[in-house]
């Protein structure tokens, strides 16, 4: 129904204005960019894909795998490529595709095993099938009207404070009005469509506000998730099965204040996931919160600032890994609340968060590595911040057109209640008799970084991310010993990591 609804409300537009005429000639434009990365990394894991509400690490990079404390280095590559088909300032459609070679020499089968060889195009003797499509849609003016009203419809990116909140695609009607100084958004979007004689899809909406008011640009937005499947599309047995309503509300401005050039940002989850048909712990209640400050002063060639971030945490006493309802804590109870900041379904903000280069991920590589760096394209996720905080002081300095250095400095705190964000430290290993409850830990560790940024031409550009962190307790793992059998803790060598990225834009 809300769909037909949306469909009929396009469909009035049409035929209440007209149809504008369009001009003769086709412009077709061309753009995007090809990269080439490199990783070379110690104790600094990959994305976590598949991450629920803690920022678990990979087994391969806790105690025993095969990576632990050892030296890990690789390459990857990216390509954008987008047309747009300009017919003029009031019509056009664009195609986006995207290729992945991730890593170079990939293995037959991609990194989605035999279904396809999406993310493969690194593959010895090349000829792989990896191309995919990112986006595909009509952008249009509605005609004959005072007010200046866009409309997008199709495969889109949709992006609210990318780098803290949405960054995803989806098919969606987005409209946009724009009444200067103020501009506003709303758009809806298809999540899951489920069965056509059934009310099990998932439904987006989104309405989004901006102004100017004098130097500074002030916004504010609410987004409603009605998923009524939920885990979005996660294999059986759990697809489906359960039911969510999340509502994200947020605040910012960007803009100068005197001297200084300011960004701030407020934003609040609230909502539940339900198991329809259960009377015992039927519902696990969200609430969360995340916010973040920057202050920078630009001077010349200069530039320093301070950066300022707080997430809240789960408890995990009443928050299971994956946050749904039915199931298990650490001490074996049913998960009954979240009160872990949380980011939606498939959002890619630790993609686009870039505040490190080895707890937070970093700009360099697109974020495709670092402890916080955490995905999920079914079910909501920690996202980039969630369960940590942090203080960050930086200093930039641009000598020459062609060169860019920053060093910054990060104190990374845990907010996790009974137990870490990251780690899973006993609280009693065998010594206190063995007790299987986990250790709560506020200290992350000490991040240091320094980034180069050198323009080898004005299209080309070679950048290179150095850290290295003095871990804390929140970064020590508890293992059960597998030849005693009893619970131990044992603390990695410091991560520390190095990227380097070579970007031609075209």
């Amino acid at each position: 129904m809300r769909k037909l609804t949306v469909l009929c409300l396009t469909g009035l537009f049409i035929l209440a204005f007209g149809i504008a005429n369009a001009q003769d000639k086709l412009e077709f434009k061309a753009s995007g960019f090809i990269d080439a990365q490199t990783m070379w990394s110690k104790n600094t894991p990959d994305a976590n894909a598949g991450a629920g509400i803690y920022g678990v690490v990979p087994a391969v990079n806790q105690f025993g795998g095969n990576a632990y404390n050892r030296i890990t280095s690789y390459l990857e590559s990216r390509c954008r490529l987008k047309f747009d088909a300009v017919m003029s300032k009031s019509l056009s459609g664009t195609l986006l595709f995207e290729f992945d070679a991730e890593p170079w020499g990939n293995p037959p089968g991609g990194n989605t095993g035999k279904i396809s060889d999406r993310g493969a195009f690194g593959y010895w003797g090349g000829d792989r099938a990896a191309l995919e499509v990112k986006n595909i849609y009509i952008d249009w003016g509605v005609p004959s009207i005072p007010v200046p009203v866009s409309v997008r419809v199709g495969l889109q990116t949709l992006a609210i404070r990318p780098n803290l909140f949405l960054l995803t695609d989806g098919m969606a009607v987005n409209t946009s009005v724009n009444l200067d100084p103020v501009s506003l958004q709303m758009f809806w979007a298809k999540a899951v469509e489920g069965k056509y004689e059934a009310a099990d899809d998932s439904d987006v909406y989104g309405i989004h506000a901006k102004a100017k008011v004098g130097t500074m640009s002030v916004g504010g937005y609410g987004v409603y998730y009605n998923m009524n499947s939920f885990p979005l599309w996660n294999p059986a047995p759990t697809a489906g099965t359960q039911r969510s309503d999340m509502f994200w509300f947020g605040v910012y401005a960007d803009g100068k204040a005197g001297p200084v050039d300011l960004n701030f940002d407020f934003i609040y989850d609230w909502g539940w996931v339900k198991r329809p048909g259960f009377q015992v712990y039927p519902k696990v209640k969200y609430s969360g919160w995340e916010t973040r400050i920057k202050i920078s002063f630009p001077w010349e060639m200069f530039d320093v600032g301070a950066i300022g971030m707080y997430a809240t945490g789960a408890d995990r006493y009443k928050t299971s890994g994956s946050g749904t309802a039915g199931s298990a804590t650490a001490i074996g109870t049913e998960s009954t609340k979240v009160a872990s900041f949380v980011v939606p379904p498939a959002s890619e903000a630790s993609g686009a968060f870039g505040e490190a280069v080895v707890l937070l991920g970093s700009w360099v590589n697109r974020g495709n590595t670092g402890w916080g760096t955490t995905y999920n394209y079914s079910s909501m996720t920690r996202g980039p911040a969630g369960g940590l905080w942090f203080g960050k002081l930086y200093a930039a300095v641009k000598p020459t057109p062609w060169y860019k250095a920053t060093f910054q400095v990060l104190y990374v705190g845990d907010t996790t209640k009974h137990g870490n964000t990251f780690g899973t430290a006993w609280k009693y290993p065998v010594a206190f008799g063995g007790l299987g409850i986990r250790r709560d830990d506020k200290e992350v560790g000490w991040e240091f970084d320094l980034i180069h940024e050198i323009a080898i031409y004005k299209n080309l550009k070679y950048n290179i991310g150095m850290g290295y962190v003095f871990a804390g307790k929140g970064m020590e793992f508890g293992y059960t010993d597998p030849v005693s059998g009893f619970l131990v803790n044992n603390k990695p060598k410091n991560p520390w990591n190095v990227l380097t990225s070579l970007v031609y834009t075209f």
